[in-house]
């Protein structure tokens, strides 16, 4: 494979104006051919549809989903910039999606990793630097491996690194880009709730032989 220097990735994010990590995977699937990068990230709708997510999207839908049996539900609001494109069938389809995509991710607490908040990537590099195998190992090494792990940890309770339930070759994120293409403006999931029944509830434990045998001491 071709080794992709930055110098090439800003060349192809200054011509297709797509995100540095999409430019990156567009030159590592094309041996770092840029103009095959082009047309990849043109056939995935990436490129047009970094130029609109600076817009503003304050229309859009709130939908639910509840799982099979009713023990997972899910609320999501996801955001376009017209009440036209709200309306329209694959923008119902894609949030439909999006919810159940929250209802198989048990972990994901947040819509992006910038959204998680300081004090939680503190504290799992506070529990990251305490772990037993990274005991002896110098600081500068210790550092790049908790940060590394951390890294780790952020994406799998943020949505949109996620790798798509219909499609493990793309990412939620890319899924989105996908539809801002097709639809012509820009989409935004903006806040999601996930329901798990019972959570949150101490359950009682009983002894199901101790009732039997207590009851049955009354009725003597």
């Amino acid at each position: 494979m071709a080794q992709i220097s930055a110098k090439l990735v800003k060349e192809l994010r200054e011509k297709t104006g797509a995100g540095m990590m999409d430019c990156k995977k567009a030159l590592a699937e094309n041996n770092g051919d840029i103009t095959k990068a082009t047309e990849w990230l043109r056939q995935k709708g990436i490129a047009s549809a970094e130029k609109k997510q600076g817009r503003i999207a304050a229309e859009g839908l709130i939908d639910s989903y509840i799982h099979t049996g009713g023990r997972i539900g899910v609320l999501v609001e996801v955001n376009c910039e017209t009440d036209f494109v709200a309306r329209r069938e694959e923008f119902h389809s894609l949030v439909h999606n999006l919810a159940m995509q929250i209802a198989a991710c048990p972990n994901v607490e947040y819509v992006r990793v910038e959204d998680i908040p300081p004090e939680v990537a503190q504290k799992e590099k506070e529990i990251e630097m305490g772990r037993e195998d990274l005991a002896g190992k110098p600081d500068n090494i210790k550092e790049k491996i908790v940060q590394g792990r951390i890294d780790k940890r952020l994406k799998d309770i943020a949505l949109l690194p996620q790798p798509y339930i219909r499609d493990q070759s793309i990412t939620v994120d890319e899924l989105i880009k996908q539809s801002i293409a097709q639809l012509g403006e820009n989409i935004q999931v903006r806040r999601f709730i996930r329901f798990v029944l019972g959570e949150g509830i101490e359950k009682q434990e009983s002894n199901f032989a101790e009732e039997v045998a207590a009851q049955t001491g009354k009725n003597n």
